[in-house]
């Protein structure tokens, strides 16, 4: 594969404009930590909402749906489709809880929810272990997906790989905070959604895939098309739809998709204009997200069945691949080898785009954690803004230099989806009640977070584990042993929820000067709080704003009209394609009338909020 002038004009030219806008921002992202995290609480929905969608399309993510369909069909994706339930409870529940709470990070949450010095110790440490931990394994599968992609199109070594991409995004999220990440991401979706769709529409019609129509009749793939697993195998049906819809969206903590908000979603939204702005911002990106942008992967997904049915196919067409990095998500990959010049160019830069997104965003927000909610909270105190600035900046070199080191020791991105998914398995619970429950603690979060990594250890990587559940590595999809491998979630779930209920009744509320402060911010409600407000009352003490309605009742209903427009939206998408005509139409239909619905609801929402 040769890149002409043109391509390599696309790519450079690129990768120009993005350290142009990191360089303009620089002097006013620079001027203090609200400005370079939150780019002082002053941004557009439309802006952040194509900045979240920018960020979410990464490197890695269309190799783990090519992953995903390659060995479990176009069905397996409910694994990470089923969020889209996490993603409206944000939207419509708890977005305008976030703005209202005026912080700079979600882990200074903490500190305004609880007291003392549990309070203290879960800011500084869960800072540390999402922002350090946790944050560095995202980065890695990002960058072990950029690797892929550098070697099979490029043949640049991981190191080149890593060395290449990492310098041009470090240079420019260090120096343009996260004004510099929101304006380059407005700009990398648009790249990145072209370079998508034009390899998706191209691909499919190469001549040894022959079109749509050949292409959904083709043996290797008629078998994968299904959105819905085969409802006559229990086993699949349990494992792919019902356990990521019944229980996975609200008890596992995910990158993204935290229950409740959180991350980089809950960082967007803080730099929101106001609570309004914050629920747009996030509508928008979830309707991008779920109901368009996952089609061009999965059709080139289900192209390079026809073009390398196997593992070994992909192998024997790029030998000079280390076989520690073979693997079916090097499909993707594979397929985009076949493009033309011109094509070529436009997709290479979108690839890079979508790293680069995902690389700054998640390197800005983790830097945010350890600048504002470690080193300022337990290291110096009395830090300059400058100062912080600087470490903002430093540990943006650090984290991305580790997560490239951990990169270079991994095989694929599944590996890490399915790490992330355990270990913040059972935790959900907590995040979503903790604002509409009185009677959680800091001690409910310490418990709960220690539980889901002590209990997913436990399970899926011990002795223990062996001996119930048949395997020693995390793998939900082929397990096979006393108990089937959809028993392994519920079973860290059911765990970690006895655990954190048990700590929480068994250690001292939050003291009443607390959660009087906590609610008279954010203005809950709910019977959760009944208990709470009857006693300020009897002290004489008023945390009740009158003026605005408990508007969760019509964010629930908005939440279930919002998944049924979103899901018939990406239902009725591939029905078109693949000729299901009628079904396509009714699918339409459906989406037209929830949407209509839900403009009624989310009218009505939004005068309860002004």
């Amino acid at each position: 594969m040769k890149l002409s002038l043109l391509d390599y004009s696309l790519i450079f030219g690129f990768f120009a404009i993005t350290l142009i806008v990191g360089i303009v921002v620089s002097r006013s992202s620079g001027k203090n930590t609200t400005e370079y995290f939150l780019s002082g609480r002053s941004m557009p929905w439309w802006l952040l909402g194509f900045s979240m969608v920018a960020t979410t399309f990464s490197t890695d993510t269309p190799n783990l749906v090519t992953d995903i369909v390659r060995t479990n069909g176009v069905s397996g994706n409910w694994a990470w489709w089923a969020f889209l339930l996490t993603g409206l409870s944000t939207v419509f529940i708890y977005a305008k809880l976030w703005r209202k709470s005026n912080v700079l990070t979600d882990m200074e949450f903490y500190e305004l929810r609880y007291g003392g010095k549990p309070a203290k110790f879960l800011r500084g440490f869960r800072s540390i272990y999402l922002g350090l931990f946790f944050n560095i394994i995202t980065l890695a599968a990002v960058n072990l997906a950029a690797i892929k992609i550098g070697g099979v199109m490029l043949g640049l070594s991981p190191v080149q790989t890593v060395l290449i991409g990492g310098v041009i995004t470090v240079i420019f999220s260090a120096i343009g905070g996260f004004k510099g990440v929101v304006y380059t991401d407005f700009i990398l979706f648009f790249t990145a959604i072209i370079g998508a769709v034009g390899a998706a529409y191209y691909l499919v019609n190469l001549p040894e895939v022959g079109g749509i129509s050949k292409l959904i009749t083709h043996e290797n793939v008629a078998g994968k098309l299904s959105i819905l697993p085969d409802f006559s195998d229990t086993e699949a049906l349990i494992s792919i739809l019902i356990i990521p819809l019944a229980v996975q969206w609200w008890s596992s903590w995910y990158p993204g998709s935290e229950p409740g908000g959180g991350g980089y979603i809950a960082q967007r939204m803080l730099a929101a204009k106001n609570e309004n702005h914050a629920i747009a911002s996030t509508f928008f990106f979830n309707i991008m997200h779920y109901g368009v942008r996952p089609w061009p992967w999965i059709l080139v997904a289900l192209a390079s069945l026809v073009v390398f049915p196997d593992v070994a196919s992909i192998h024997e067409a790029f030998p000079g691949i280390e076989e520690s990095k073979l693997g079916h998500d090097l499909a993707y990959s594979a397929m985009l080898t076949k493009l033309p010049n011109g094509l070529l160019g436009l997709v290479l830069a979108s690839l890079g785009a979508a790293y680069m997104s995902t690389i700054s965003t998640q390197l800005n927000w983790g830097s945010s954690y350890i600048v504002n909610d470690f080193y300022k909270q337990t290291i110096r105190k009395n830090a300059s803004e400058k100062e912080l600035v600087n470490v903002g900046r430093i540990s943006t070199v650090l984290l991305m230099v580790a997560s490239a080191i951990m990169a270079l020791l991994l095989t694929n991105a599944k590996q890490l989806f399915d790490i992330l998914l355990m270990f913040g398995a059972g935790t959900g619970l907590v995040y979503i009640l903790r604002w509409f429950w009185w009677r959680i603690n800091a001690w409910s979060e310490i418990s709960v977070m220690f539980a889901a990594a002590i209990t997913s250890l436990v399970l899926t990587l011990s002795p223990l584990g062996d001996y119930l559940f048949g395997y020693k590595e995390i793998d939900s999809t082929a397990i096979a042993g006393i108990f089937p491998s959809w028993a392994t979630l519920p079973a860290i779930v059911l765990i970690t929820t006895i655990i954190w209920v048990i700590v929480t009744f068994a250690t001292k509320p939050e003291k009443k000067e607390v959660l009087y402060s906590f609610y008279q911010k954010t203005q809950p409600g709910g019977p959760g709080w009944k208990k709470i407000l009857d006693q300020a009352q009897a002290e004489d003490i008023n945390i009740v704003d009158n003026r605005e309605k408990w508007s969760i009742p019509s964010g629930i209903l908005a939440m279930v009209l919002g998944c049924i427009l979103v899901y018939c939206c990406m239902f009725a998408t591939g029905n078109w394609i693949y000729g299901n005509y009628a079904l396509a139409t009714g699918l339409t239909v459906a989406m037209i009338v929830s949407g209509l619905l839900l403009a009624v609801v989310w009218n009505r929402m939004k005068s309860d909020i002004l």
